[in-house]
């Protein structure tokens, strides 16, 4: 089965655009496997928009650009598998892609065909350039059948920017992961603004179609295809740890041959990963907020738990984070005569045994995540 946890990897658009070749993904292949990201568990490589040819071929075929791609798409996946990862391709739901290129509207078994063929095991599917007469529902359902005419198991990422509130159909009509927002940019507001749009919804998303918040900015600082300001390394922190507590896919979408340190480490932290891919893959609940400061809980498998602090404020707190973390809120109450036993995720130390309430100080646009197990106290 596919999509049993969260899906993770690497999508070309955030970083290059338009501006892909087949160099481009060969040399990501490498560095996802010779920097770590596959051994983490980063297993997709995709190409996004703009690698086709402006007009499709006399058999209604569509044609990958021989001037970025001299050898085909068939060569690459077969370099992006004989790494050990998945290789993953674009289209789109409209008569055109976002860049203008030939999209699949009408053409969704020939082009599933085409991706099988290619060897392709993931597929992006965008929403630009749709006609007003055409039925959202219905077309990224015979997409998904269309793919899986095809007998190869492609991972079926559906991108309808939270249109039609797929969160109550995605999972529905076979998609794996479902776009829920817009775009993101490489700026703080932008992944702030995406997070607190979806708390709602993640108990609409796990184990075999995950919403899909759009794909990580980490290590971008305002470079590339969606660099909008950049983050801090702080923020980038806030960012990572959101979508690996959230549940929800990793795609990486910085230049991951040229990465920081800072970031590196950062996207590779085994605790988060962890988090992310936990296998009981139960959302996180809000329990309790209070002026740009949230306190969420997350149950994980082995009876353990996440208690994971976030501060969106423009003002540190001290021990007065405003939301209380009040243990009664999360099903503990002193009386109960249980506490948790935590241990900070980014720094391993451990902390004891907290009862009652435990309110940690978070910087102004940061987070504090502790690993927690339920004992008697």
């Amino acid at each position: 089965m596919l999509a049993k946890k969260p899906p993770m990897g690497w999508n070309s658009w955030n970083t290059f655009g338009p501006n892909i070749s087949e160099q481009l993904i060969l040399e990501t292949a490498d560095a996802m496997v010779d920097l770590g990201y596959k051994e983490a568990g980063y297993e997709y490589l995709v190409i996004d928009d703009c690698w086709s040819l402006m007009e499709r071929d006399k058999n209604g075929r569509l044609v990958a650009d021989p001037a970025k791609f001299p050898h085909g798409m068939k060569y690459v996946a077969d370099y992006v598998h004989q790494k050990g990862l998945k290789f993953g391709m674009y289209s789109c739901a409209g008569l055109r892609t976002c860049a203008g290129y030939p999209a699949s509207f009408d053409h969704e078994y020939v082009d599933a065909q085409t991706f099988a063929d290619w060897g392709v095991d993931f597929l992006k599917y965008d929403f630009c350039n749709f006609p007003s007469t055409g039925d959202c529902k219905a077309r990224y359902l015979r997409m998904s059948m269309a793919l899986k005419a095809t007998g190869r198991d492609i991972l079926f990422s559906a991108c309808n920017w939270g249109m039609h509130e797929p969160w109550k159909w995605m999972a529905s009509i076979g998609a794996h992961m479902y776009r829920s927002t817009g775009d993101i940019c490489d700026n703080y507001k932008s992944f702030k603004d995406i997070a607190l749009s979806q708390i709602e919804n993640l108990s609409m998303s796990g184990y075999g179609c995950f919403n899909d918040p759009d794909m990580l900015i980490v290590g971008m600082y305002g470079k590339g295809n969606v660099g909008f300001g950049g983050c801090s390394d702080l923020e980038y922190r806030t960012h990572f740890a959101l979508w690996c507590l959230f549940g929800v896919p990793l795609m990486m979408g910085g230049d991951i041959r040229n990465l920081s340190e800072q970031s590196r480490n950062l996207l590779l932290n085994h605790e988060l990963i962890a988090l992310n891919q936990d296998e009981e893959c139960r959302p996180p609940y809000l329990a309790n907020s209070a002026d740009d400061r949230l306190f969420f809980v997350r149950h994980l498998s082995d009876k353990e738990f996440v208690l994971a602090y976030f501060n969106f404020s423009d003002k540190d707190s001290g021990e007065n984070f405003t939301c209380n973390g009040a243990f009664d809120e999360i099903g503990i109450p002193y009386e109960s005569g249980y506490g948790l036993e935590l241990t900070d995720l980014f720094t391993s130390e451990y902390l004891g045994v907290k009862r009652d309430y435990f309110v940690p100080a978070v910087e102004a646009h940061g987070c504090r995540l502790y690993r927690g197990k339920l004992v008697k106290a």
